[in-house]
């Protein structure tokens, strides 16, 4: 049975002994994978449930948010990641500078083993913890061998020669390689949250969106996109995205992703969607006016289904 705890000793406690990895997890990529895929074996060998212990916000957004990377996944993604991995338990600590002024020594004893009672744990091969980051591997294992659990480390997973870490994937993406970033992440880069009221603009333009509401305004890509919606009665609805400030009808505008689906016209606010994003069409540009923004619009619907057809061949070639 899945279960979500804020890091709370007592209620962790309370949940009992579990196999344990640390980390941030931005992205659930194929490193993060092969960590999840390594803890539930362990698990699954001691008998115990696989848990994860992961932190929100991310480190840099307490300590230096100007310069805090662009987030991956959203807190709600990257537990539904970790769901669908099989994961058992998820450790949710609230990251505060607090937090980070424990000694290695003070983590190891009141997080990891009076609180959340971890038997075995697995860490990165450049995992650091505790004040200053002055707990390494070499001070885990002491540890260990003193307080009766097992360590274990995981080296970094290659991709086409490349490491993979949640860096790499944002470059990807920030340089428009979406199948590069699909490969390191094992899945298409998507963005998950709510259908919302947006300005309607995109009705009066004569291609009407589905605007998502997105957890955070500082995505790790911008520009148009041709995407698939996914999560209405199980579909795989192909369409076009805008993913950017909209500079032709807004000064100053936050980030906002609005999706135009081909052929598609129910109502659907409120309904939560996962856009997956496969190829890039253009960045982002501003227009004189809205003609010549009606124009690009329409060029960008008959590129991106030209995508969709393109990639249903190629399947087809490869099936035949």
């Amino acid at each position: 049975m899945f279960s979500l705890l804020n890091l709370n000793p007592a209620l962790a406690k309370g949940a009992g002994p579990c196999a344990l990895t640390i980390g941030n997890f931005d992205g659930v990529h194929c490193g993060h994978q092969a960590m999840l895929a390594r803890l539930k074996a362990a698990a699954a060998e001691r008998g115990l449930p696989a848990a994860v212990m992961t932190f929100e916000p991310h480190p840099r957004e307490v300590f230096t948010p100007e310069l805090a990377p662009a987030r991956l996944t959203s807190l709600r993604e990257k537990i539904e990641l970790f769901k669908t991995h099989g994961i058992d338990r998820v450790v949710l600590v609230r990251f505060s500078k607090r937090f980070a002024s424990l000694s290695p020594q003070e983590f190891i004893q009141q997080i990891l083993i009076s609180g959340i009672q971890a038997r075995w744990i697995l860490i990165g091969d450049d995992f650091k913890f505790g004040a200053k980051r002055a707990g390494d591997l070499a001070l885990l294992r002491e540890a260990g061998t003193q307080q009766g659990f097992e360590v274990e480390s995981l080296s970094s997973v290659l991709v086409d020669g490349e490491r993979v870490s949640s860096t790499a994937v944002r470059a990807a993406l920030t340089q428009g390689e979406l199948d590069k970033a699909a490969r390191y992440l094992g899945r298409p880069y998507s963005i998950s949250g709510r259908v919302v009221h947006g300005d309607k603009l995109g009705k009066e333009l004569g291609f009407p969106t589905a605007n998502i509401q997105m957890k955070h305004n500082k995505p790790p890509l911008s520009g148009i996109f041709a995407v698939e919606l996914n999560g209405l009665d199980g579909c795989r609805l192909p369409g076009v995205a805008s993913l950017g400030v909209r500079p032709t009808v807004k000064t100053n505008g936050a980030a906002t992703l609005e999706v135009h689906v081909f052929d598609f016209h129910e109502r659907i606010y409120g309904a939560h969607v996962r856009v997956d994003f496969l190829h890039k069409l253009r960045d982002e540009e501003k227009y004189p006016d809205l003609p010549s923004l009606i124009a690009q619009i329409e060029r960008d619907v008959v590129n991106a289904k030209a995508f969709f057809l393109n990639r249903q061949d190629a399947k087809s070639a490869k099936i035949g």
